[in-house]
Protein backbone atom coordinates (compact mmCIF):
# COMPACT_ATOMS: atom_id res chain seq x y z
CA UNK A 1 0.00 0.00 0.00
CA UNK A 2 2.96 2.54 1.01
CA UNK A 3 3.83 1.70 -3.11
CA UNK A 4 0.68 2.90 -4.17
CA UNK A 5 0.35 5.88 -2.12
CA UNK A 6 4.01 7.21 -3.19
CA UNK A 7 2.39 7.02 -6.57
CA UNK A 8 -0.44 8.68 -6.10
CA UNK A 9 1.83 11.43 -4.27
CA UNK A 10 3.65 12.04 -7.62
CA UNK A 11 0.55 12.77 -9.26
CA UNK A 12 -0.18 16.39 -10.73
CA UNK A 13 -3.27 18.00 -9.34
CA UNK A 14 -5.79 18.53 -12.21
CA UNK A 15 -5.83 21.84 -13.35
CA UNK A 16 -8.95 23.77 -14.81
CA UNK A 17 -7.00 24.30 -17.99
CA UNK A 18 -9.54 24.25 -21.09
CA UNK A 19 -7.74 26.15 -23.99
CA UNK A 20 -5.64 24.27 -26.47
CA UNK A 21 -2.72 25.78 -27.77
CA UNK A 22 -2.01 26.36 -31.62
CA UNK A 23 1.21 26.02 -33.49
CA UNK A 24 1.13 26.95 -37.30
CA UNK A 25 4.79 25.30 -38.26
CA UNK A 26 5.49 27.85 -41.33
CA UNK A 27 6.45 30.16 -38.69
CA UNK A 28 9.93 29.28 -36.70
CA UNK A 29 8.95 30.20 -33.53
CA UNK A 30 6.17 27.81 -33.48
CA UNK A 31 7.96 25.37 -34.96
CA UNK A 32 10.77 25.36 -32.39
CA UNK A 33 8.00 25.79 -29.75
CA UNK A 34 6.14 22.33 -30.53
CA UNK A 35 9.18 20.32 -31.11
CA UNK A 36 10.46 21.48 -28.12
CA UNK A 37 7.74 20.76 -26.14
CA UNK A 38 7.24 17.09 -27.64
CA UNK A 39 10.82 16.92 -26.76
CA UNK A 40 10.60 17.33 -23.10
CA UNK A 41 7.14 15.70 -22.88
CA UNK A 42 7.86 12.08 -24.75
CA UNK A 43 4.69 10.63 -23.31
CA UNK A 44 2.45 13.08 -25.35
CA UNK A 45 0.24 11.32 -28.22
CA UNK A 46 0.51 12.69 -31.54
CA UNK A 47 -2.28 12.43 -34.22
CA UNK A 48 -1.66 13.65 -37.64
CA UNK A 49 -4.05 12.39 -40.29
CA UNK A 50 -3.73 15.63 -42.32
CA UNK A 51 -4.12 13.60 -45.73
CA UNK A 52 -7.37 12.24 -45.04
CA UNK A 53 -8.67 15.77 -43.75
CA UNK A 54 -7.21 16.96 -46.98
CA UNK A 55 -8.93 14.51 -49.46
CA UNK A 56 -12.44 15.23 -47.70
CA UNK A 57 -11.89 18.81 -48.42
CA UNK A 58 -11.29 17.91 -52.44
CA UNK A 59 -14.07 15.93 -52.33
CA UNK A 60 -16.71 18.50 -50.93
CA UNK A 61 -15.00 20.87 -53.35
CA UNK A 62 -16.19 18.80 -56.46
CA UNK A 63 -19.51 17.50 -55.32
CA UNK A 64 -20.48 16.92 -58.76
CA UNK A 65 -17.67 14.61 -59.61
CA UNK A 66 -16.05 11.00 -58.57
CA UNK A 67 -12.39 11.86 -58.23
CA UNK A 68 -10.30 8.95 -58.91
CA UNK A 69 -7.18 8.47 -56.57
CA UNK A 70 -4.82 10.29 -59.49
CA UNK A 71 -7.10 13.15 -59.67
CA UNK A 72 -6.99 12.93 -55.79
CA UNK A 73 -3.07 13.20 -55.86
CA UNK A 74 -3.40 15.92 -58.39
CA UNK A 75 -5.91 17.71 -56.37
CA UNK A 76 -3.33 17.24 -53.38
CA UNK A 77 -0.63 18.14 -54.88
CA UNK A 78 -1.37 21.74 -55.74
CA UNK A 79 -3.23 22.34 -52.57
CA UNK A 80 0.42 21.22 -50.30
CA UNK A 81 2.29 23.25 -53.35
CA UNK A 82 5.89 23.67 -52.00
CA UNK A 83 5.34 23.30 -48.43
CA UNK A 84 5.86 20.11 -46.51
CA UNK A 85 2.69 18.58 -45.52
CA UNK A 86 3.34 19.38 -41.71
CA UNK A 87 3.38 22.70 -42.50
CA UNK A 88 -0.17 22.55 -43.90
CA UNK A 89 -2.97 23.56 -41.09
CA UNK A 90 -2.06 23.51 -37.28
CA UNK A 91 -1.25 21.45 -34.37
CA UNK A 92 -3.43 21.57 -31.53
CA UNK A 93 -1.86 20.72 -27.82
CA UNK A 94 -4.53 19.53 -25.62
CA UNK A 95 -3.23 19.90 -22.12
CA UNK A 96 -5.32 17.71 -20.34
CA UNK A 97 -5.39 15.06 -22.89
CA UNK A 98 -1.65 14.68 -23.87
CA UNK A 99 -2.10 15.18 -26.67
CA UNK A 100 -1.09 16.92 -30.57
CA UNK A 101 -3.58 17.14 -33.16
CA UNK A 102 -2.61 17.92 -36.30
CA UNK A 103 -5.41 19.33 -38.07
CA UNK A 104 -6.09 21.60 -41.67
CA UNK A 105 -6.77 25.68 -40.28
CA UNK A 106 -9.67 27.63 -39.40
CA UNK A 107 -11.62 28.15 -42.49
CA UNK A 108 -10.90 24.35 -44.30
CA UNK A 109 -11.86 23.13 -40.91
CA UNK A 110 -15.21 24.71 -40.36
CA UNK A 111 -15.97 24.40 -44.44
CA UNK A 112 -15.48 20.96 -43.55
CA UNK A 113 -17.35 21.07 -39.87
CA UNK A 114 -20.58 22.14 -41.40
CA UNK A 115 -20.33 20.46 -44.79
CA UNK A 116 -23.57 18.32 -44.18
CA UNK A 117 -24.94 20.70 -42.75
CA UNK A 118 -26.09 21.98 -45.72
CA UNK A 119 -28.37 22.88 -47.11
CA UNK A 120 -30.45 22.10 -43.80
CA UNK A 121 -28.36 24.85 -42.81
CA UNK A 122 -27.60 27.02 -46.13
CA UNK A 123 -23.64 28.34 -46.31
CA UNK A 124 -24.88 32.22 -45.70
CA UNK A 125 -26.36 31.27 -42.25
CA UNK A 126 -23.32 29.41 -41.29
CA UNK A 127 -21.62 32.45 -41.66
CA UNK A 128 -24.15 34.08 -39.76
CA UNK A 129 -23.90 31.65 -36.98
CA UNK A 130 -20.40 31.82 -36.85
CA UNK A 131 -20.51 35.52 -35.27
CA UNK A 132 -22.97 34.26 -32.51
CA UNK A 133 -22.86 34.43 -28.53
CA UNK A 134 -24.56 32.45 -26.25
CA UNK A 135 -24.53 31.97 -22.51
CA UNK A 136 -25.27 28.67 -20.76
CA UNK A 137 -26.05 28.99 -16.72
CA UNK A 138 -26.35 25.67 -15.44
CA UNK A 139 -23.85 22.74 -16.79
CA UNK A 140 -26.03 20.00 -16.07
CA UNK A 141 -28.93 20.07 -18.18
CA UNK A 142 -26.24 22.58 -19.78
CA UNK A 143 -23.58 20.49 -20.62
CA UNK A 144 -25.89 18.73 -23.26
CA UNK A 145 -26.94 22.29 -24.66
CA UNK A 146 -23.66 23.15 -25.26
CA UNK A 147 -22.46 20.49 -26.67
CA UNK A 148 -25.06 20.22 -29.49
CA UNK A 149 -24.90 23.64 -29.79
CA UNK A 150 -21.01 23.30 -30.62
CA UNK A 151 -22.05 19.88 -32.80
CA UNK A 152 -24.05 21.84 -35.21
CA UNK A 153 -21.97 25.09 -34.85
CA UNK A 154 -24.72 27.39 -33.95
CA UNK A 155 -22.47 30.09 -32.39
CA UNK A 156 -18.96 31.03 -32.87
CA UNK A 157 -18.62 31.73 -28.81
CA UNK A 158 -19.70 30.09 -25.79
CA UNK A 159 -19.95 31.47 -22.53
CA UNK A 160 -20.49 28.57 -19.63
CA UNK A 161 -21.13 29.26 -16.16
CA UNK A 162 -21.14 26.87 -13.46
CA UNK A 163 -19.84 26.47 -9.88
CA UNK A 164 -19.95 22.69 -8.97
CA UNK A 165 -18.30 19.58 -9.62
CA UNK A 166 -18.61 16.33 -11.47
CA UNK A 167 -19.60 14.07 -8.82
CA UNK A 168 -21.11 10.28 -9.58
CA UNK A 169 -24.12 10.83 -9.26
CA UNK A 170 -24.22 13.05 -12.26
CA UNK A 171 -23.24 10.56 -14.57
CA UNK A 172 -26.35 9.40 -15.30
CA UNK A 173 -27.00 12.22 -18.00
CA UNK A 174 -23.91 14.56 -17.75
CA UNK A 175 -21.62 12.57 -20.70
CA UNK A 176 -18.31 12.11 -19.48
CA UNK A 177 -15.57 9.72 -17.83
CA UNK A 178 -14.96 8.95 -14.40
CA UNK A 179 -11.83 10.52 -14.28
CA UNK A 180 -13.30 13.57 -14.30
CA UNK A 181 -15.01 12.97 -11.06
CA UNK A 182 -13.89 16.55 -9.48
CA UNK A 183 -13.79 18.52 -12.16
CA UNK A 184 -15.17 21.78 -13.38
CA UNK A 185 -18.63 20.88 -14.43
CA UNK A 186 -18.11 23.77 -17.12
CA UNK A 187 -13.93 22.92 -17.28
CA UNK A 188 -15.59 19.41 -18.20
CA UNK A 189 -17.97 20.41 -20.79
CA UNK A 190 -15.50 23.23 -22.35
CA UNK A 191 -12.61 21.12 -22.78
CA UNK A 192 -15.33 18.04 -24.48
CA UNK A 193 -15.76 21.05 -26.53
CA UNK A 194 -12.34 22.07 -27.71
CA UNK A 195 -11.52 18.40 -28.63
CA UNK A 196 -14.61 18.57 -31.45
CA UNK A 197 -14.02 22.09 -32.56
CA UNK A 198 -11.08 24.36 -31.23
CA UNK A 199 -12.02 27.38 -33.13
CA UNK A 200 -15.24 27.93 -31.70
CA UNK A 201 -14.10 30.21 -28.47
CA UNK A 202 -15.23 29.29 -24.61
CA UNK A 203 -15.20 31.28 -21.52
CA UNK A 204 -15.67 29.38 -18.57
CA UNK A 205 -16.98 31.44 -15.44
CA UNK A 206 -16.06 28.57 -12.44
CA UNK A 207 -17.94 30.60 -9.61
CA UNK A 208 -21.15 30.27 -11.82
CA UNK A 209 -23.61 33.25 -12.93
CA UNK A 210 -23.14 35.43 -9.98
CA UNK A 211 -24.56 39.50 -8.90
CA UNK A 212 -20.74 40.66 -9.52
CA UNK A 213 -19.69 38.65 -12.64
CA UNK A 214 -23.33 38.99 -14.78
CA UNK A 215 -22.09 41.90 -16.21
CA UNK A 216 -18.95 40.24 -17.92
CA UNK A 217 -20.91 37.12 -18.52
CA UNK A 218 -23.88 39.34 -20.50
CA UNK A 219 -21.57 42.20 -22.38
CA UNK A 220 -17.49 41.33 -22.20
CA UNK A 221 -16.28 41.24 -25.41
CA UNK A 222 -19.37 41.91 -26.72
CA UNK A 223 -23.59 41.96 -25.85
CA UNK A 224 -24.88 37.72 -25.88
CA UNK A 225 -27.21 36.82 -28.49
CA UNK A 226 -29.08 34.32 -26.24
CA UNK A 227 -29.20 33.14 -22.96
CA UNK A 228 -29.21 29.73 -22.17
CA UNK A 229 -30.69 29.75 -18.63
CA UNK A 230 -30.28 25.72 -17.01
CA UNK A 231 -29.22 26.96 -13.11
CA UNK A 232 -31.71 25.92 -9.81
CA UNK A 233 -30.61 28.91 -7.70
CA UNK A 234 -33.80 30.90 -8.02
CA UNK A 235 -32.23 34.06 -7.26
CA UNK A 236 -30.19 33.88 -10.08
CA UNK A 237 -32.81 32.51 -12.71
CA UNK A 238 -34.60 35.55 -11.71
CA UNK A 239 -31.51 38.15 -11.66
CA UNK A 240 -30.27 36.90 -14.73
CA UNK A 241 -33.86 37.53 -16.46
CA UNK A 242 -33.66 40.92 -15.27
CA UNK A 243 -30.50 41.18 -16.95
CA UNK A 244 -31.31 39.85 -20.28
CA UNK A 245 -34.50 41.57 -20.37
CA UNK A 246 -32.47 45.12 -19.71
CA UNK A 247 -30.15 44.30 -22.80
CA UNK A 248 -33.17 43.07 -25.06
CA UNK A 249 -31.39 39.47 -25.03
CA UNK A 250 -33.95 36.66 -26.05
CA UNK A 251 -33.89 33.64 -23.56
CA UNK A 252 -34.58 30.09 -23.37
CA UNK A 253 -34.91 27.35 -20.89
CA UNK A 254 -35.26 23.37 -20.82
CA UNK A 255 -36.55 22.24 -17.31
CA UNK A 256 -35.82 18.20 -18.12
CA UNK A 257 -39.79 17.18 -17.32
CA UNK A 258 -42.17 16.63 -20.08
CA UNK A 259 -39.67 18.56 -22.44
CA UNK A 260 -40.96 21.75 -21.25
CA UNK A 261 -38.84 24.76 -22.99
CA UNK A 262 -39.24 28.28 -21.94
CA UNK A 263 -38.84 30.93 -24.39
CA UNK A 264 -38.66 34.80 -23.74
CA UNK A 265 -38.39 37.33 -26.48
CA UNK A 266 -36.97 40.29 -24.99
CA UNK A 267 -35.57 41.11 -27.94
CA UNK A 268 -38.51 41.63 -29.78
CA UNK A 269 -40.73 42.32 -26.87
CA UNK A 270 -38.77 44.69 -24.28
CA UNK A 271 -41.40 45.24 -22.16
CA UNK A 272 -42.37 41.31 -21.41
CA UNK A 273 -42.90 40.06 -18.14
CA UNK A 274 -40.19 37.92 -16.67
CA UNK A 275 -40.96 34.72 -17.55
CA UNK A 276 -44.47 35.12 -18.82
CA UNK A 277 -45.47 36.78 -15.96
CA UNK A 278 -44.96 33.78 -13.68
CA UNK A 279 -42.23 35.85 -11.58
CA UNK A 280 -43.92 38.87 -9.46
CA UNK A 281 -43.10 42.22 -10.53
CA UNK A 282 -42.68 43.53 -7.22
CA UNK A 283 -40.49 40.76 -6.31
CA UNK A 284 -37.57 41.64 -3.81
CA UNK A 285 -34.98 40.27 -4.80
CA UNK A 286 -32.75 41.25 -1.61
CA UNK A 287 -35.55 39.76 0.51
CA UNK A 288 -35.10 36.54 -1.69
CA UNK A 289 -31.95 35.60 -0.69
CA UNK A 290 -33.03 35.55 3.17
CA UNK A 291 -35.99 32.95 2.69
CA UNK A 292 -35.92 29.08 3.07
CA UNK A 293 -36.50 26.44 0.12
CA UNK A 294 -40.09 25.99 1.88
CA UNK A 295 -40.25 29.79 1.65
CA UNK A 296 -39.30 29.95 -1.61
CA UNK A 297 -41.73 27.41 -3.13
CA UNK A 298 -44.63 29.31 -3.87
CA UNK A 299 -42.55 31.93 -6.24
CA UNK A 300 -40.35 28.97 -7.65
CA UNK A 301 -43.85 27.01 -8.08
CA UNK A 302 -45.56 28.53 -11.44
CA UNK A 303 -42.03 29.66 -12.96
CA UNK A 304 -40.97 25.78 -13.58
CA UNK A 305 -44.44 24.63 -13.78
CA UNK A 306 -44.73 22.46 -10.82
CA UNK A 307 -48.27 21.89 -10.72
CA UNK A 308 -48.27 20.36 -14.47
CA UNK A 309 -45.15 18.58 -13.99
CA UNK A 310 -44.80 14.59 -14.72
CA UNK A 311 -46.58 12.22 -12.02
CA UNK A 312 -43.22 10.52 -11.53
CA UNK A 313 -41.68 14.25 -10.79
CA UNK A 314 -44.18 15.27 -8.55
CA UNK A 315 -43.53 12.23 -6.66
CA UNK A 316 -39.54 12.82 -6.76
CA UNK A 317 -40.09 15.91 -5.38
CA UNK A 318 -42.29 14.65 -2.37
CA UNK A 319 -39.60 11.89 -1.58
CA UNK A 320 -36.57 14.40 -1.75
CA UNK A 321 -35.27 14.39 2.10
CA UNK A 322 -36.76 11.04 2.53
CA UNK A 323 -35.69 8.21 0.15
CA UNK A 324 -33.44 10.99 -2.37
CA UNK A 325 -31.03 13.59 -1.88
CA UNK A 326 -32.76 16.09 -4.81
CA UNK A 327 -34.68 16.03 -7.92
CA UNK A 328 -33.95 13.63 -10.56
CA UNK A 329 -33.21 14.28 -14.34
CA UNK A 330 -32.69 11.49 -16.86
CA UNK A 331 -30.36 11.22 -19.77
CA UNK A 332 -33.24 11.12 -22.44
CA UNK A 333 -34.73 13.98 -20.89
CA UNK A 334 -31.27 16.03 -21.13
CA UNK A 335 -30.20 15.32 -24.44
CA UNK A 336 -33.92 15.74 -25.76
CA UNK A 337 -33.23 19.34 -23.98
CA UNK A 338 -29.90 19.79 -25.75
CA UNK A 339 -31.99 18.91 -29.11
CA UNK A 340 -34.35 21.82 -28.26
CA UNK A 341 -32.56 24.42 -27.04
CA UNK A 342 -29.84 24.09 -29.73
CA UNK A 343 -32.95 24.01 -32.61
CA UNK A 344 -34.70 26.96 -31.12
CA UNK A 345 -31.53 28.81 -30.72
CA UNK A 346 -30.63 28.44 -33.73
CA UNK A 347 -33.88 29.42 -35.37
CA UNK A 348 -33.86 31.96 -33.41
CA UNK A 349 -30.46 33.33 -34.15
CA UNK A 350 -31.49 32.82 -37.92
CA UNK A 351 -34.55 35.05 -37.84
CA UNK A 352 -36.78 31.63 -38.42
CA UNK A 353 -38.75 31.98 -35.19
CA UNK A 354 -39.72 34.87 -33.44
CA UNK A 355 -42.24 33.67 -31.10
CA UNK A 356 -42.38 33.34 -27.08
CA UNK A 357 -44.42 30.93 -24.89
CA UNK A 358 -44.04 28.27 -22.96
CA UNK A 359 -43.93 24.18 -25.29
CA UNK A 360 -43.61 20.74 -24.98
CA UNK A 361 -42.48 18.22 -26.35
CA UNK A 362 -43.59 15.18 -24.21
CA UNK A 363 -43.12 11.54 -25.12
CA UNK A 364 -46.06 10.28 -22.99
CA UNK A 365 -48.07 12.44 -24.60
CA UNK A 366 -46.73 11.75 -28.52
CA UNK A 367 -46.05 7.84 -27.62
CA UNK A 368 -49.76 6.40 -26.83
Amino acid sequence: MRELEEHIKKQQPETNNYTPSFYRLEKAEEYKALTSLLSSNPHIRIHDHIESQLKELIKISNPTRRLTPEEYEQHLAAYVGDKALEEIGVWVYYPWADRVVHIVDEEDFIALRTSRNQHKIMKDEIEKLRTKKIGIIGLSVGGSIALTIAMERVCGELRLADFDKIELTNMNRIRTGIHNIQVSKAVVAAREIAELDPFIKVKCYLDGATEQNLDDFFTGGGNLDVLVEECDGIDIKILSRVKAKALQIPVVMDTNDRGMVDVERFDLEPERPLLHGFIPADLDLEKLKGLTDAEKLPIFRPMVALDDMSARMKYSLSEIGKTITTWPQLASSVVLGGAAVTDTCRRILLDQYKSSGRYYVDFEQIFV
